[in-house]
Formats: structure tokens, C-alpha cells, sequence
């Protein structure tokens, strides 16, 4: 692939110093250098991301990469009150940012259909990654990242930030540590809904947005005034609500019941299909997803489950977790102490949790195969969904069985000679 360098190599020495009171006592040298990609939008997951890792004194944000030239401008501006100067530089062209040698480490908030190909080639280029959550658009694609991460030793955090949060924790340390006994069964309840402006054919591509970088590897779709928050509504680039909380709640229960690096072998679903112009995703869904032991996880919308995740207990016990709700079928269960010698999870917040094992190469708390296994139940319910068949599923082989034609959703062909490194 020809890289557009862009005067890269001038850029990348004429960098000001930033004054060391910015950083209090982290010497220039153990701070982390990020690009920033898909940031600079308003109250977008991208810009929080990117306010996170300027909060932090041994990081320093030296670029941002949008395809949309006001968000670029708006990210800019960011950093650049931040640090009192006016030296981050911007990008349309994420490659463009990637082969700076001068980046550490990136932060990837693009769509859904871009995680995967924005992904692989940052950590060819040797980038640690800080990407969102799902952790790729489809179940193929989250194989190949996993494998791109390991190939080229690169440290990976989902943004499944949950398992940073006191609640969380807290609920997995319960049931990890055996307070409801042998697991009989899992809910997850994710939103349901989701639903945006509508599209209008016709409508003319704002000047500031390049449509065709934005589509990138998806199918070419004429513009319909549908982008910035809406895209995961439109299964061509996101996956609805399913996908966009699945890496949060599903995280935690498989947290929770220690099998967050392997999956359910039987996934049966049932959803009305409710399509509205470009959207078609489903509002509504119920999935039963069942474990090679036998124990049955549900995945549903939070108006036929309980929001976030419910373990129970063969005696009829639970424990339920959700942001910022942690509860239980008594008190004895809530006011249950973790011992010494049982598991207990920590946690200093989840972008610290990134960059100290960009400093130590540990791993992270949502590393590339935990979020992709995550992601793998989500992609799988959506194929139960779509075909209304029961899918047979191969987690150690990753490979639906007795149905082909099931199997080729797991992956698409990218549009314009894009690829996977």
C-alpha cells in the first residue's frame, strides 16, 4: 500500500517540547506518546477516551485522525488547551499517523466496520492499542486482530471500562469466589430500541466529511444523511444494540463465571424484525445461549431481563451488577467479605490500566482475546437472529457447524482493496 507520508518525516522533528510542570515529576522519557483516531467529535466516545489520556501526567497526545475536518479541528483544539501550545497535528488518513515513529500508542474510536482494519495495521506499525468496544464489526475480523496483536507483541485494552468500576468488581469477585455456589444459569440485559434521524436519499455529503474514507472497507452505500452517532444502528456498520453493549455487560458475566477466553456452543434466538429506512438492527431480541457444560446464559434486551449481568445460584441465589447498581437476593451476600487468599480484582481506572502495561507489557484487564471472545457471543446471537436457525458453534475451532450457509456471516470481503495486517 503507498502511505502518503505528508511531510511526515519534517513534521515528526519540529515538535515543541511541552513543559515539564505539565507532566509534574514523569521525566520525558517514561511518558507515552498517542495519536488519537476517530476523536474529536462532541460527546463522542473518541473525544471522552482522549480527555481520559490527557488527564493523565505520563501521557502526552501529539496527534488526532478524524475523517470529518470539524471534528479534527474540535480534537485539535482539545490538546491543544491542554498543553497551552498549538503543536498537535491532524490526520484524515489514519495510516498517515500510524507510521509516525515518534507514537507509542494509539486510541481507536472509529465505527464498528473499521476497529479491525484500523487495528491491524497500528499494530503492524508497531502501535500499543487502546481500542472501543465491540471489539470488530464481525467474528472473522476479531480473529485476525487477535492474531495481529500477538504477531507484532502488542499490548491491547478494550474500552470495556466496567471492569474498572468498584461495582463490578466487586459483584465478580462474589460469584468468582463461590458465594452462590455452583452457577445454574446467566442473564445479560442489554438496551433495546436504538433508532436515529432518519435517512433522507439525496441528501448531499457535508463538506467537511469524506464519505468514502468514512464507508472505508464496507459496502459503498449512497450518503443519507446518516453518520456520527446513528452508523450503529445500520448493520452494514455496527451491530445495534446487541453489539454495542455486549462488550460491556456479556464482559462482565463471562468475567464473572472465569470463561471470558472460550464461549457458548448453542446459540437459539428469537426478534421481530423492524427495519425504518437504514435501520436494521433489532429492537427487540432474546437469545439462549448454552455452554458445552450445559449452563444456559441469556442474552436479551433489558425489557425482558434484568439490565447488566445476574448470576444465579442453583438454590435460587443471585447477584446482579449494572452501572452503578449492585444487589442481591439477601444481605448476607452483599455484606459478604472477600478472605485472604481469595480472588480479589483491582483496578487504578481503566486508560491507567493501559498505560502501565504499555510501561511493563503485562497484560491488560480486557485484552484482545477476552474482548474478542466477548464480542464472538454477540456476533453469534446476531447469526441466530438473522437466520432464525440454532447455530452450532466450535469456540476452540471458531467454526459453526453443520450450516454453511450460517458460516458465511462470520465474515465479509472488504470493498476497495482493504485488508487485514
Amino acid at each position: 500500500m503507498n502511505l502518503s507520508r505528508r511531510n511526515f518525516l519534517g513534521a515528526a522533528s519540529a515538535f515543541s517540547i511541552v513543559p515539564a510542570s505539565v507532566f509534574g515529576a514523569n521525566a520525558p522519557s517514561n511518558r507515552i506518546v498517542m495519536g488519537m483516531i476517530g476523536a474529536g467529535r462532541e460527546g463522542g466516545m473518541g473525544t471522552g477516551n482522549m480527555k481520559s489520556f490527557l488527564g493523565l501526567d505520563d501521557v502526552v497526545v501529539r496527534a488526532v485522525c478524524d475523517v470529518n475536518a470539524k471534528h479534527r479541528a474540535h480534537g485539535k483544539e482539545i490538546v491543544d488547551q491542554r498543553y497551552g501550545n498549538t503543536d498537535c497535528d491532524t490526520y484524515a488518513d489514519f495510516r498517515d499517523l500510524c507510521v509516525r515513529p515518534d507514537i507509542d500508542a494509539v486510541m481507536i474510536a472509529t465505527p464498528d466496520h473499521w476497529h479491525a482494519y484500523v487495528g491491524t495495521f497500528a499494530a503492524s506499525c508497531g502501535k500499543d492499542i487502546y481500542g472501543e468496544k465491540p471489539f470488530t464489526h464481525d467474528l472473522r475480523e476479531g480473529r485476525a486482530l487477535v492474531n495481529a496483536v500477538e504477531r507484532y507483541g502488542r499490548v491491547w485494552q478494550t474500552g470495556s471500562w466496567q471492569r474498572a468500576t468498584g461495582e463490578m468488581r466487586r459483584a465478580v469477585e462474589l460469584v468468582r469466589n463461590g458465594r452462590l455456589g455452583k452457577i445454574a444459569r446467566v442473564e445479560v440485559g442489554l438496551p433495546g430500541g436504538g433508532r436515529g434521524r432518519k435517512s433522507v436519499p439525496g441528501t448531499p455529503v457535508p463538506r467537511e466529511l469524506d464519505w468514502d474514507m468514512w464507508l472505508g472497507p464496507a459496502p459503498y452505500r449512497a450518503f443519507q444523511g446518516v453518520y456520527d452517532w446513528e452508523w450503529r444502528w445500520v448493520l452494514e456498520w455496527g451491530g445495534g444494540q446487541l453489539m454495542d453493549w455486549i462488550g460491556h455487560h456479556m464482559d462482565i458475566a463471562a468475567w464473572g463465571l472465569d470463561r471470558d477466553r472460550t464461549g457458548p456452543v448453542k446459540f437459539q434466538g428469537w426478534a421481530p424484525y423492524e427495519p425504518e429506512g437504514i435501520y436494521d438492527s433489532f429492537k427487540s431480541y432474546r437469545v439462549k445461549c448454552t455452554y458445552a457444560d450445559g449452563l444456559d446464559l441469556t442474552v436479551a434486551d433489558s425489557g425482558k431481563v434484568r439490565s447488566g449481568a445476574t448470576w444465579y445460584g442453583a438454590d435460587g441465589s443471585w447477584i446482579s451488577v449494572d452501572r452503578g447498581r449492585l444487589s442481591a437476593s439477601s444481605d448476607k451476600l452483599l455484606e459478604s467479605r472477600v478472605e485472604a487468599g481469595e480472588l480479589r480484582f483491582e483496578s487504578n481506572g481503566h486508560q491507567r490500566d493501559f498505560i502501565d502495561a504499555v510501561k511493563t507489557r503485562a497484560t491488560t484487564s480486557a485484552n484482545a482475546e477476552v474482548a474478542h471472545r466477548s464480542a464472538s457471543v454477540g456476533h453469534l446471537c446476531q447469526i441466530a437472529l438473522l437466520t432464525g436457525r440454532t447455530i452450532a458453534w466450535d469456540p476452540a475451532k471458531e467454526q459453526i457447524l453443520g450450516d454453511p450457509a450460517a458460516a458465511t456471516l462470520l465474515g465479509r470481503k472488504p470493498r476497495g482493496g482493504w485488508k487485514l495486517y
